[in-house]
């Protein structure tokens, strides 16, 4: 589809949810009765919509979305509807016109698909929702899963028209997946608001519920800010050893980005598939402690000069061994050079006794070392690394998850080292670098350093 097809469609689709949405909320308002409640329920919406939880892939969710639960049982359906709409106002100036009209077109429309359900199932509203609590619950349970459903296939028409069906595979994948649950918990909550309401603190109810929740957030938004602060000093910190070397510049950010793509190929939890990347991140900041003249050497290296090298995760351990948010990467660190068969280092680990994730750290480090330039030799192509990378498993590397990083390469593709690489030397003697795994058992060097014989 062309770019004037691309435009004509979304603005085919804005205008058709537009003309709807109005539709629907016009006649929504004529069925509002409780004038009062509504407009107060208006207000604690529009506050609530310019909060979001910064949760997940999907860059948070709006805490409008329990109040518009809420209505659900406090003044009915088409009051949650009318609700939405006001809410749905409260958007940044500086989103486009169209954005807007569809956003507030998806806010009408969802509540409306929740209102459906609601109704289908005659959940009790006002005053008989406290008698009828069970059957509010359900009814509003059934009223979030259509909520969701909806906005999902809302966002997904507009991706699926600006970038294609691949971005929306991802879309339902990773962020109608992950957010699943944490939204039925916000129909939990709405119910709980409106439970409140109709018991007699009416307005005062929102803010017993918004008020512990916005705490949260601001808590949830420290420890994100906190987190990336770290995540910036570890990558500046990366830079500053890669600068030793001008064949391995972007190395470590190419690993880490590497390890996660397997990870959610993998489908890791949100916090593991972090604290991967991290790993990957990380896994040569003990080349800090090993000599420049060692690293920028352009022959190879004498097994003194290997050994001082095979002792980077080691010391990278030692270096990262205080940060208490690090704690779970450190064997990942020390043992990402072990090998499936037992031959490598430090600890002359094999198969499943390595840890997992330098299992795939393994994997992914040997890759782009090899599709890489250095002193010695050119970089090699994609596609003859995956055919080592096959050939040396279960000597060198865990099978399955060779087989997992091939089909992520195969499907997704992989961005090389920067073209700016220096040119290969045709004066210095073939040399082996500790990442080409494949190149040499040994890597090219014995000694203490290199694990067992």
């Amino acid at each position: 589809m062309t770019t004037t097809l691309h435009r004509s469609a979304l603005r085919l689709l804005v205008t058709a949810a537009s003309f709807v949405a109005l539709a629907v909320w016009l006649i929504a308002i004529r069925k509002v009765d409780d004038i009062p409640a509504t407009a107060q329920l208006c207000v604690v919406a529009l506050v609530a919509s310019t909060l979001r939880f910064p949760h997940g892939p999907a860059r948070g969710a709006s805490m409008a979305t329990i109040v518009i639960m809420s209505v659900y049982v406090i003044c009915g359906p088409s009051t949650a509807v009318v609700v939405a709409g006001v809410a749905s106002l409260a958007q940044p100036r500086n989103v486009p016109m169209m954005k807007r009209l569809y956003n507030s077109s998806q806010w009408i429309l969802t509540a409306a698909a929740g209102a459906l359900g609601y109704g289908l199932l005659d959940g009790p509203t006002g005053d008989a929702a406290l008698d009828q609590a069970p059957q509010a619950i359900l009814a509003v349970v059934v009223a979030g899963l259509l909520h969701q459903g909806a906005n999902a296939v809302m966002m997904a028409a507009v991706l699926g028209l600006e970038r294609g069906a691949k971005v929306v595979v991802f879309f339902f994948r990773d962020v109608v997946g992950s957010t699943a649950l944490p939204m039925l918990g916000y129909s939990c909550l709405g119910v709980l608001m409106a439970m409140t309401w109709t018991g007699g603190l009416r307005i005062v109810a929102g803010l017993l519920v918004m008020v512990p929740l916005i705490v949260a957030r601001w808590a949830l938004t420290q420890d994100e800010a906190e987190r990336r602060a770290q995540e910036a000093a570890m990558r500046a910190f990366i830079q500053v050893i890669e600068t030793k070397d001008l064949y391995t510049r972007g190395h470590s950010e190419r690993v880490s980005q590497g390890v996660g793509m397997v990870g959610k190929f993998l489908k890791l939890p949100e916090d593991r598939q972090q604290a991967l990347e991290h790993a990957g991140l990380l896994h040569d900041v003990g080349k800090v402690g090993v000599p420049t003249s060692i690293i920028r050497k352009p022959g190879r290296l004498n097994d003194s000069e290997m050994d001082a090298v095979r002792l980077h995760p080691a010391r990278g351990v030692e270096l990262i061994g205080n940060i208490p948010f690090l704690e779970e990467v450190k064997s990942a660190v020390l043992h990402h050079h072990e090998k499936y068969d037992g031959t490598g280092y430090p600890a002359g680990l094999s198969g499943t006794n390595i840890p997992y994730f330098a299992r795939i750290i393994g994997i992914v480090d040997a890759f782009d070392a090899l599709t890489s330039t250095r002193s010695y030799r050119p970089a090699r192509s994609v596609e003859e690394t995956l055919a080592i990378l096959d050939k040396d498993r279960t000597s060198h590397f865990d099978p399955q998850l060779v087989d997992a990083f091939i089909t992520v390469i195969r499907s997704q593709g992989w961005t090389a080292a920067r073209k700016e690489q220096p040119a290969p030397d045709e004066t210095v003697e073939a040399g082996v670098d500790h990442d080409d795994l494949s190149l040499d058992s040994g890597g090219g060097a014995s000694g203490s350093a290199a694990g067992p014989a």
